[in-house]
């Protein structure tokens, strides 16, 4: 059995061929979207954050709407740039929207990827100091974040407050139990997801890996995934950890799924780098009929190793076409697969 989930990059574009035309189109379909997807009884409904794009970036607004106009489908992030982030303003808003959805929050975060601005992060007011990277100022917010969370009081509280306050030390409000329990890092390296077991996170792993065995991409994501479950195990976590991969999956049963992906699939990894020291290797898509499909899947290590697959849709096709493309998987596929 597998949660299986549906990941949106929330893309907009003026384009009159796109069914997202602006940034109002994109939030207000993504809503429309998570409920038919709980409808069709998928499993979560995840949003990829970019800044300085026509894509969705404030995750927050939109997972507390979409946690009012739900009731079981989990809501999360794939990822978040802790970059960007004030993790004591992001734990206030993450508590907020977790209670709005009745604690079905799911955050996916990350040291991010390259952006469509140079450095970013430095016009949200961060720099790392001079004896760090980017990457060591994105885990040490995460770091900050994850503490916080637990909800132990760390500030001083004013003698003279404006109101009452409990006894001790106070904390963030509002808190929500248990969220820090689900709160997943999006790990591109062996080592990042080994460091990610150890502080008690659980891991998403995507269509992006670095390259570094030489090996096809789902051979190296699934050797990723075990070496994170041997270092959750050494770190001696009382829980079982969750982890989720990415990938482009579309069943051909229509004509319309055949014009728009039954042509030029090769079905073949990419390499290529994501910054000028990093080579990494990109996952193939899935398109075909779907008893083919079952056949090429099956030989997927990597989805074989995860409990939680998040199917990467083409949100610009419009809402009722991706609502389509998500209970084809759950129709046609899953249950050959033996995921539902």
């Amino acid at each position: 059995m597998k949660k299986i989930g549906f990941l949106s990059f929330g893309h907009w574009t003026p384009s009159p061929q796109s069914q997202t035309r602006s940034a109002s189109d994109a939030l207000l379909q993504s809503i429309d979207l998570a409920v038919a997807a709980e409808e069709l009884g998928a499993d979560g409904a995840y949003f990829r954050v970019h800044h300085f794009a026509r894509q969705l970036a404030s995750p927050f607004p939109l997972l507390a709407a979409i946690g009012a106009k739900t009731s079981r489908i989990e809501i999360g992030t794939a990822v978040i740039d802790m970059r960007y982030e004030n993790p004591l303003y992001m734990a206030e808003d993450a508590g907020a929207a977790d209670l709005i959805a009745s604690g079905r929050l799911q955050l996916g975060i990350s040291r991010g990827s390259p952006e469509q601005v140079i450095d970013g992060w430095r016009y949200f007011g961060y720099v790392p100091p001079d004896d760090q990277t980017e990457a060591d100022m994105a885990r040490r917010h995460t770091e900050v974040f994850l503490e916080v969370l637990l909800g132990k009081g760390f500030a001083q509280p004013n003698p003279r407050p404006m109101f009452p306050n409990p006894p001790g030390l106070l904390r963030l409000e509002p808190h929500s139990e248990g969220l820090r329990e689900r709160i997943w890092w999006g790990s591109s390296s062996n080592a990042t997801a080994t460091w990610a077991a150890k502080l008690g996170m659980n891991l998403q792993s995507s269509t992006l890996k670095d390259d570094e065995t030489g090996e096809p991409f789902h051979v190296q994501q699934a050797a990723q995934i075990r070496a994170y479950r041997e270092a959750w195990k050494e770190a001696g976590h009382a829980r079982e950890p969750r982890v989720s991969v990415s990938r482009s999956i579309f069943a051909l049963v229509d004509d319309r799924d055949r014009a728009y992906f039954g042509y030029g699939n090769d079905g073949e990894d990419k390499i290529g780098f994501i910054d000028e020291k990093t080579r990494a290797i990109f996952g193939r898509s899935y398109a075909a009929e779907p008893d083919a499909l079952i056949e090429e899947l099956k030989r997927d290590e990597a989805i074989a190793e995860a409990d939680t697959l998040l199917l990467t849709v083409p949100n610009q096709l419009g809402v009722d076409y991706n609502a389509h493309v998500i209970e084809s998987i759950l129709k046609h596929v899953a249950p050959a697969l033996g995921w539902r």
